[in-house]
C-alpha cells in the first residue's frame, strides 16, 4: 500500500510515518518507481504506535513495543524491555504529578492571599442577606437520625485563632456547632456546579446569619458557638476576619469527626469530601439535638435560637 493509504488506515498523518520512517521505527520498501510501499504488518506497526502515544509512551521509546511485535510476540508489551518503557514512563508521570500537584498548592495559596489583601473586611452583611432564586432544597436522606444520643469522639482540632478545641470536653453547658462544606472568597470561583448541590449554597449567607444572632444565641443557653468545615485554620481566619464573626471555626482537614459519627458528606469539583450542612446541639459531652437538613441557611441561626428558647437546659 502507498504511504496515503497507511496514513487513512492507521489514523495518522502522512507527516507522522514519515517521522516514524525517519527514527527507524518502520522500513518501508520501494517500488521500480521509487514509491515507498507498507504492508500490513507495518500498519500494525504505526497502529501500536498510535495506541502508545495516546497513553503517555512517545514514538522515541516505542522501539521496544515494535521489536516485541518483531520477534514474533502477540502482544507487544509481553517483553521485558516493554515492561521497562511501561515502569519509567509511570515514574515520570509520578514525578510530573507530583510537580504540578505542589505548583497548583502555591498557585492555590498566592490567590487566597491576593484575595485576602484586595478585599476589605465587610463590617455588615448586606452581601449575604439572600440567596439565589432556584436553589434545590436539600431533602432529608435520614443521614443524622442517629446523632442524638452519640458522644463527641476524643478529637483535638484547630480552630482559626490559632487554638486548639477538644471535642469531647466541651464542658457541661450547652454548644452550637454548625458543620457546613466551604466558605467562598470574593474573587475566588466556587466549584462548578455549586448551586445545583442541594444544600451548598449559602455558607457566608449562614455565616452571617450565625454572626448577627450571636447574642441571641447566648441568651437562649448557648456557651459556646462554633462552626466547623475541612477548610484550613489560615482560610477560616481570613473568613472570621472579613465577615467580622464573634466566635471560632473549627478546622477537620481530614472529617475525622465526620468518620467518628457517620456524618453525610458529599464531593464537589476539586473536593472529593465536604460536610453536608447539619448543626449540632451538644450538652455534656453528647449530642443532644441534630438539626438536618438545613434550608435555608441564611436564616438557620434563628431557628436554633428558637430550639434552644423552647427546650431550656436542665439545670
Amino acid at each position: 500500500m502507498r504511504i496515503g493509504e497507511l496514513a487513512d488506515r492507521a489514523g495518522v498523518s502522512v507527516k507522522a510515518i514519515r517521522y516514524y520512517e525517519q527514527i527507524g521505527l518502520i522500513t518501508p520498501s520501494r517500488s521500480d518507481n521509487g514509491y515507498r510501499c507498507f504492508d500490513e504488518d507495518q500498519l500494525r506497526t504505526v497502529a501500536e504506535i498510535r495506541a502508545l502515544s495516546e497513553i503517555g509512551i512517545t514514538a522515541h521509546r516505542a522501539g521496544a513495543f515494535i521489536e516485541c511485535l518483531d520477534a514474533g510476540h502477540e502482544h507487544s508489551d509481553e517483553c521485558v524491555s516493554s515492561l521497562a518503557v511501561y515502569r519509567d514512563t509511570i515514574a515520570e508521570l509520578d514525578r510530573m504529578i507530583f510537580e504540578l500537584t505542589a505548583r497548583r498548592r502555591q498557585l492555590q495559596q498566592r490567590l487566597h492571599q491576593s484575595a485576602g489583601r484586595t478585599f476589605d473586611k465587610e463590617p455588615t452583611m448586606t452581601d449575604y442577606t439572600t440567596l439565589p432564586d432556584g436553589l434545590p432544597v436539600p431533602g432529608d436522606d435520614g443521614a443524622a437520625d442517629h446523632l442524638p444520643g452519640l458522644r463527641l469522639p476524643e478529637v483535638e482540632l484547630p480552630t482559626s485563632d490559632g487554638g486548639v478545641v477538644r471535642l469531647h470536653e466541651l464542658g457541661p453547658g450547652r454548644s452550637v456547632i454548625y458543620l457546613y462544606p466551604l466558605t467562598g472568597r470574593p474573587g475566588v470561583d466556587l466549584p462548578d456546579g455549586w448551586d445545583a448541590i442541594p444544600g451548598a449554597r449559602g455558607c457566608s449567607t449562614e455565616a452571617c446569619d450565625f454572626r448577627d444572632h450571636f447574642r441571641d444565641l447566648r441568651e437562649a443557653g448557648a456557651d459556646q458557638v462554633y462552626g466547623m468545615s475541612s477548610q484550613s485554620p489560615a482560610y477560616q481566619a481570613e473568613v472570621v476576619q472579613r465577615l467580622s464573626l464573634p466566635f471560632s471555626m473549627i478546622s477537620d482537614k481530614s472529617l475525622a469527626v465526620a468518620d467518628a459519627l457517620r456524618l453525610p458528606t458529599f464531593a464537589a469539583e476539586g473536593h472529593e469530601r465536604l460536610y453536608t450542612r447539619l448543626t449540632l446541639v451538644v450538652q455534656n459531652g453528647a449530642i443532644e439535638h441534630a438539626f438536618y437538613p438545613i434550608f435555608p441557611p441564611n436564616t438557620h441561626a434563628q431557628q436554633v435560637v428558637g430550639w434552644l428558647q423552647a427546650h431550656p437546659r436542665d439545670h
